[in-house]
């Protein structure tokens, strides 16, 4: 029988679990979308709080944007997702599923 060297099982057992915390710590995509049109929206919408005169788009919308978890963007909008992280499922090895993504 074949004995395996400790550093070659530590190693290999380093990987799993460097794996396994990763895959379950990760973050789902978020993007900065209007919370009532569903429409994409740039990053400062999001991150300056503001919704103040200078900030209309090209339509003279002035919307505040929310972070949007997870999904995907099709023709401008943003689907597949939520508004809820919490609702977001990362997935992973050995995680745990809470939630839906519901919209």
């Amino acid at each position: 029988m074949r004995r395996l060297r400790s550093s070659t099982v530590v190693l290999g057992g380093m990987g799993v679990l460097a794996a396994t915390i990763t895959a379950c710590g990760a973050e789902p995509d978020r993007r900065c979308a209007d919370p009532v049109t569903l429409e994409e929206l740039p990053g400062y919408r999001c991150d300056s709080g503001g919704s103040g005169d200078d900030d209309d788009d090209d339509n003279g919308s002035s919307s505040r944007g929310a972070y949007y978890y997870g999904g995907y963007v099709r023709d401008a909008r943003v689907s597949g997702g939520s508004f809820d992280k919490k609702a977001v499922d990362t997935g992973g090895f050995g995680c745990s599923s809470s939630g839906s993504s519901g919209g």
